[in-house]
């Protein structure tokens, strides 16, 4: 019997995983946030300003962009890690994008606590 040693940063399964749950939450969330913007009287920045008001919808507008977030880092940290060879190189790609996205999350929370 060959006891195959696995080698790298051992991802696979429970990334996939994660992308497709983040997928589904963002699509579930999707639905919701049209059903809500369409249900509103007016298009006025009253009417946004109200249906942001409301804790919960915040804070699943939150989940919503962190999931947005590890998702898209999931995806483009296997496209540098397939595509960019030189380990500098990749390296300085996933830094750039890893602090891209935690910036955007930041960005994110600011928009939402503001209102």
């Amino acid at each position: 019997m060959v006891k195959r040693q696995p080698v790298g940063a051992h991802y696979g399964l429970k990334d996939w995983i994660a992308q497709r749950a983040t997928a589904v939450f963002m699509a579930i969330y999707t639905v919701i946030f049209a059903v809500c913007a369409l249900a509103l009287p007016e298009l006025s920045y009253e009417a946004w300003s109200g249906l942001f008001s409301n804790g919960l919808f915040k804070f699943l507008s939150f989940l919503f962009f962190l999931s947005l977030f590890y998702h898209a880092w999931i995806g483009v940290r296997d496209i540098w890690m397939d595509y960019v060879k030189p380990t500098g190189v990749r390296l300085a790609l996933h830094l750039v994008t890893l602090f891209l996205l935690v910036g955007y999350a930041g960005w994110a929370a600011q928009i939402l606590w503001r209102l």
